[in-house]
């Protein structure tokens, strides 16, 4: 490539950003980082009707949190800023203008109720898709129509207005798509896009493409939803002469429904247990909190991994990537064109994959914090031994403690299913047997504590199985959980000499069982 790389992201500050928006923008920060290039961050809030307080605080330090470092941004500036739309209004207009003067745009004055009119008439005469466009326009009150002393008074007078594209009647619009090939779209089918609102704030179509050019972006990578969009973008960068300069396009594919039937919403997200959001978001408006995967315990490495393949396949067998892997692994190339399912078990099995890989005294430090808000203490040493055998089962930090709880605190109910198929009088005496023959071991390794279990055993004589899973649950409750000599080990002899004495009293009256 000749010319720097340069890229951008660009969220509009009307919500909380959507993990989709979290993709474009971490597959924009990848491909400018495998080529050496520029990657801004530019804040596009053109709709201030829609416009939400702290939304832009709220994507920054999402962005922050995932380590998708921009080169320009609002916050640290650069040499093609201001970079917040509302703040380069002025620029807009003029180019606007130009458009006007040139013939290649033109003022509407139609109220709101006259376009709904519009509509009406259209649907009435069957038109599947009523639109202003280059055969309705001729019907509306705009410069195109009225004599040119009216539109001149009009603007005079501050009579409100909107500045619209005027789109070729009979031409085929074209354009590559680096993911997709190439496109061609009859501009018959396109409607006059308004380019310039009646408050004097650009749309999205005007904006970015002014932007895009001034800001120098050689590559336009985001949803798909634009591509519709697409072939209007092209010809705004011809009608203002940048056609030369124009950036690639790269339209990504849509993230799907876990089914695969459909757009994924938040609604989805809600019916499946699962956040849609990076971090956690409180609507300004209602107050209602939507958790985000930040607060749900994900670690921000691996929902980075999680993402990338969403979409991108690095054509190799290996899933784990660190950043830097992913950087040089990158390529627009490999991009798919189809929709891909948003498969939340995948995301922790990745979450999974990053905890077992911490170092024990980092993953320890989860159980400690823990611990300490439900006034628990713990040594260190005890903190690392809980880990080393948790860490296998955990998919997320406080997993250790609400899935380890048992070796810090007794259960006060018991499997049910364990208690009714594996409880009785047999056992029983094993498991008193096995309490009062601990308490002379010496060494409380794990091994030991095995061969005194199955000395009792055979003496009876009765199978491991009839006797392990009654010890299990009367230590933890549960009916399946790490190696059981080892929590035997952790939890030490007095503490499970004593639960197995509160397990054969409780369940002598069968009333303390789980549901």
């Amino acid at each position: 490539m000749s010319k720097q790389v340069s890229v951008r992201f660009a969220p509009s500050p009307t919500g909380p950003l959507h993990i989709g928006g979290v993709r474009t923008a971490l597959y924009n920060y990848l491909f400018a980082k495998k080529h050496q290039g520029r990657f801004i961050v530019r804040i596009e809030d053109t709709d201030q009707a829609r416009f939400i307080p702290g939304t832009e605080e709220y994507i920054f330090n999402t962005l922050q949190w995932l380590g998708i470092e921009a080169d320009e941004d609002p916050l640290q500036g650069g040499p093609f800023g201001p970079y917040r739309q509302s703040e380069r209004k002025e620029q807009y207009k003029e180019y606007a203008l130009r458009l006007v003067e040139e013939g290649k745009a033109y003022y509407a004055f139609d109220t709101p109720e006259e376009l709904e009119a519009m509509r009406k008439r259209l649907k009435a005469t069957r038109v599947v898709t009523p639109q202003y466009n280059a055969i309705s326009r001729g019907m509306m009150k705009n410069s195109l129509t009225l004599p040119r002393e009216e539109v001149e008074a009009r603007l005079r007078s501050g009579a409100p207005y909107v500045i619209r594209i005027k789109m070729p009647h009979k031409e085929e619009i074209r354009l590559y798509d680096l993911v997709r090939g190439w496109v061609k779209v009859a501009a018959a089918t396109l409607d006059d896009k308004v380019l310039m609102k009646s408050d004097g704030m650009p749309t999205y179509h005007l904006a970015h493409v002014v932007d895009d050019h001034l800001m120098k972006i050689t590559h336009v990578i985001r949803g798909e939803e634009w591509l519709p969009s697409a072939p209007m973008h092209v010809l705004l960068h011809r009608y203002l002469g940048w056609e030369e300069t124009m950036p690639q396009f790269a339209h990504l594919p849509l993230l799907l429904k876990p089914d695969g039937k459909g757009k994924l919403s938040k609604r989805d997200a809600e019916k499946h247990g699962f956040p849609l959001f990076p971090l956690t978001w409180k609507d300004p408006h209602t107050g209602e909190i939507t958790p985000g995967f930040r607060e749900e315990g994900y670690f921000p490495e691996a929902l980075c991994n999680f993402l990338a393949l969403l979409g991108w396949s690095p054509g190799r067998a290996q899933e784990v990537f660190s950043k830097e892997e992913l950087i040089n692994a990158f390529s627009i190339e490999r991009i798919g064109k189809a929709g891909v399912k948003f498969d939340i078990h995948k995301a922790q099995w990745f979450n999974q994959q990053y905890l077992k890989a911490k170092p024990d005294h980092a993953i320890a430090q989860y159980l400690v914090d823990a611990l300490k808000e439900n006034n628990i203490t713990c040594t260190q040493e005890s903190a690392l031994q809980v880990c080393r055998l948790m860490k296998e089962r955990a998919v997320f930090p406080q997993d250790l403690w609400q899935k380890g709880r048992y070796f810090f605190i007794a259960p006060e109910v018991y499997d049910e299913k364990v208690v009714q198929t594996k409880w009785n009088k047999e056992v029983g005496e094993v498991i008193q047997a096995f309490a009062e023959a601990i308490q002379v071991l010496g060494d409380f390794q794990a091994d030991q504590i095995k061969a005194v279990l199955m000395e009792l055993i055979k003496a009876k004589p009765m199978k491991i199985g009839q006797v392990m899973p009654v010890i299990r649950v009367a230590l933890t409750g549960l009916s399946t959980g790490p190696d059981l000599m080892q929590i035997i080990e952790i939890i030490g002899k007095e503490e499970t000499s004593r639960r197995i004495q509160i397990a054969l009293e409780k369940l002598g009256t069968q009333e303390y069982l789980s549901s």
